[in-house]
């Protein structure tokens, strides 16, 4: 047996115990989880800086604070989630006790991305946590030194043989995906996620993928540009542009792409001073091929603003591109990068039609005082999540549903949703004995009567008035069985009476 298959059984074996499946023990968990967060962040911040020159204030505000967020709200909502959810019941199961339970999936695989190498692994932990599964997580080899600083600590808060970390590059990860797994939760690229979903497949292997793609931005004329250009420039600029759900793009009229370059200009001045370069708030490309990527897709193209590099410290300055055409490389691919094209349209008609001709995207932004509008491009196209007036912000909210549609992914997580995506919904039917009359009408031989009384049980749907009235009805009449009873007996006496007085 290789290493890679004894490490997943002895994980496996660990679930098989039955340890990772009361409350009591995933809540204790969590807490260990939301310990180490709190007790190592010095050692968590510092990795994030040295992996994407991420300042302390930043990787806190960006990672921490959603991890922390998350597991509060498992502390809280947990004993809840767990409880089993009475069914629905037909009248042929009236006696009986119909539920649903969530139980965990098994041993799940997390694989982590890059860009937020902390909150990408730990998030989808926690739901697994709580969703009572062993987990092996398999951080990006990417960002190296938070890889490492998750190998170093969750040993020393979790589980050691319910939750693993395996580090390593793609032939570790090839590996893996060769072990059976009941459930894999990735976070990359489509490519990759391609590779993901047929090892998965070999196996029957459910899969959460979480992909990204070109999130479109559209601007009406009819919005406050001012606001609308100061968010779309924080969600764009953030992790110098290494966000999945960064507005890839900027769909508007042509009379407002002069307007849009210089009120961003304006908001990355405000943002990141005169020297950008040195300014804390600004991260730097993961590595040199992506930093040579995102350089390649400048070529050709009209640069509004920006478009300064460093090679030596992977620097790309705020840059905006202007009149793209839709057919050059960089609206091919998602840009991942701090690099803003502006395409020309010259409707929301149009800006509809675009966004439908391509894959469906990760999220979708618009910004516009018209709320019919508003209404309007979120029923006429399709994308993981929506946004309006304001970017990025619906990954929040841990009561919505973050994940994509099409190439831009499958399944979601965040609260509730990541605890019900670890968890099989169990259907529980428990039978009573009792009732055994109605329960002939399934047993052999069959007969016409039988297929009629079937039907009635079986396909019948009452309201809830209709079953009181049906139910009065039933008591009615059982009241008249009885009474008519009643009145026989009442004559059978009164007859034995008179015979025995007619007797004497």
């Amino acid at each position: 047996m290789k290493a890679m298959e004894r490490e997943v059984q002895r994980v496996r074996d660990a679930f098989r115990s039955g340890r990772s499946r009361p409350l009591r023990f995933r809540l204790q968990q969590l807490e260990a989880l939301r310990r180490m967060v709190q007790e190592r962040e010095k050692d968590i911040l510092a990795a994030l800086s040295s992996d994407l020159c991420k300042s302390e204030l930043n990787a806190y505000s960006q990672e921490v604070i959603t991890v922390l967020g998350e597991i509060d709200l498992m502390l809280e909502k947990l004993p809840e989630w767990v409880t089993a959810k009475p069914a629905k019941k037909n009248l042929l199961t009236m006696l009986d006790e119909a539920f649903v339970q969530p139980e965990p999936l098994g041993v799940v695989l997390i694989i982590g991305a890059w860009n937020y190498p902390f909150v990408l692994n730990i998030q989808p932990l926690i739901g697994a946590i709580a969703a009572g599964n062993a987990v092996i997580i398999k951080p990006s080899e990417l960002s190296e030194n938070t890889a490492n600083i998750l190998a170093k600590l969750l040993p020393q808060y979790l589980d050691r043989d319910l939750y693993v970390v395996v580090n390593g590059g793609v032939p570790e990860t090839t590996e893996l995906l060769k072990q059976r797994f009941d459930y894999i939760f990735y976070t990359g690229n489509p490519a990759v996620g391609r590779i993901i979903m047929e090892a998965a497949a070999k196996h029957l292997t459910p899969v959460t993928l979480e992909l990204g793609g070109k999130s479109p931005c559209y601007i009406d004329k009819d919005c406050d540009l001012d606001i609308a250009c100061r968010r779309i420039a924080w969600g764009k600029y953030m992790n110098c542009g290494q966000t999945c759900i960064a507005p890839d793009y900027i769909l508007c009229e042509s009379s407002l792409q002069n307007q849009i370059v210089q009120k961003i200009k304006d908001t990355v001045k405000e943002f990141y001073g005169e020297n950008i370069k040195e300014s804390p708030d600004y991260e730097r490309i993961i590595n040199l091929r992506h930093f040579k990527r995102v350089l390649s897709l400048l070529e050709g193209q009209k640069i509004a603003f920006g478009g300064e590099t460093d090679e030596a410290t992977r620097y790309i300055a705020p840059t905006i591109l202007t009149d793209v055409n839709p057919d050059t490389k960089v609206m091919q691919e998602e840009i991942f990068g701090p690099v803003l094209p502006i395409v020309p349209v010259k409707n929301a008609d149009e800006a509809i039609e675009f966004i439908n001709a391509r894959e469906k995207p990760l999220a979708i932004y618009l910004f516009s005082h018209n709320s019919k509008l508003i209404r309007r491009m979120i029923d006429s196209t399709s994308s993981g999540g929506v946004t309006a007036n304001d970017v990025i912000m619906h990954f929040t909210l841990s009561s919505l549903p973050f994940g994509g549609v099409g190439s831009s992914g499958m399944g979601a997580y965040h609260g509730q949703h990541s605890f019900d995506t670890f968890s099989h919904q169990r259907a529980c039917l428990l039978k009573s004995f009792k009732g055994e009359a109605a329960n002939k009408v399934r047993y052999p031989p069959n007969s016409q009567s039988k297929v009629d009384w079937a039907k009635f049980f079986l396909l019948k749907r009452f309201s809830k008035g209709k079953l009181s009235l049906l139910f009065l009805a039933f008591l009615g009449i059982v009241a008249a069985v009885l009474v008519k009873k009643h009145q026989a007996v009442l004559r059978r006496r009164a007859l034995a009476s008179w015979q025995s007085w007619r007797q004497w």
